[in-house]
This record gives structure tokens, C-alpha cells and sequence, in this order.
């Protein structure tokens, strides 16, 4: 991988429009978006109720949030059933899958090394507890 020049990387980071970071990982990268697209890699056609309860600890209005930030992305669609009461169900789109091979690395390498960054953390707060 050959190094950037500070220049460089200000050019290719600092164009807010341009920057593939700030425009497309940022709206996935949180912790709730990759939650909730992990749940429906693993649940195809998921209601509202069933992503909340497989992630407790998310608000519907967050949850909310998020999954129309994921639709409007492409990444996940939603479908609406006419029926009383009316039935809504979430599953990835063919974008959002191709989307899962790079997560599951990256949560692979979070696994992996679950322990070892646990303890930095631990570390640091007892350092910064400790001045």
C-alpha cells in the first residue's frame, strides 16, 4: 500500500462531498445501524417488534431513525402488508447483503480481539483514575 502525503490525504479526506468515509461508511458505521443489519443478515423479512426485542437496549424512535437512514441508503427495504393491523417487515436489499461480507470481517476481527482491547480500556481508566 503506498503512503499519501499529508497533502494528499488532506485532499482525498477534506472534501466533505467527495470523502467515501464521511458520506458512505459514517451512515452505517454505528453501533445500531451494524446491529440491525446483522439481525436482518440473519432474519430476512423482520418486523419493527422483532429487531427491537433482538437489540433491548434501542428506543423506537432510534431504531426508527435508523432503519429509515438504512432504507434511504438502499441498504435495507421495507415492506408494508394491507392487512389490520397493517404489517411492516425489514429485510436487506442486494446492496445491504453485498455489505455483509466486509462486516462479518470486521466483526471476525472484533471477536478476536474482544479481550485484548477490554483490557487497554480497563488500563487507560485506571490510569486516568489514578492522576
Amino acid at each position: 500500500m503506498s503512503r499519501l502525503t499529508l497533502k494528499e490525504n488532506l485532499k482525498k479526506y477534506t472534501g466533505i462531498e467527495s470523502c467515501p468515509i464521511r458520506n458512505i461508511v459514517a451512515g452505517f458505521s454505528g453501533k445500531w445501524s451494524i446491529l440491525i443489519l446483522c439481525v436482518l443478515a440473519e432474519n430476512p423479512s423482520t418486523r419493527f417488534n422483532e429487531i427491537g426485542k433482538a437489540i433491548p437496549d434501542i428506543s423506537s424512535k432510534v431504531l426508527s431513525e435508523t432503519l429509515k437512514n438504512l432504507e434511504s441508503d438502499g441498504l435495507i427495504s421495507r415492506t408494508l402488508y394491507a392487512e389490520v393491523p397493517p404489517r411492516t417487515e425489514y429485510s436487506l436489499t442486494a446492496l445491504g447483503q453485498s455489505l455483509m461480507p466486509h462486516l462479518e470481517s470486521l466483526i471476525g476481527w472484533a471477536a478476536e480481539n474482544f479481550h485484548s482491547i477490554s483490557e487497554n480500556r480497563q488500563r487507560s481508566r485506571h490510569g486516568r483514575q489514578q492522576k
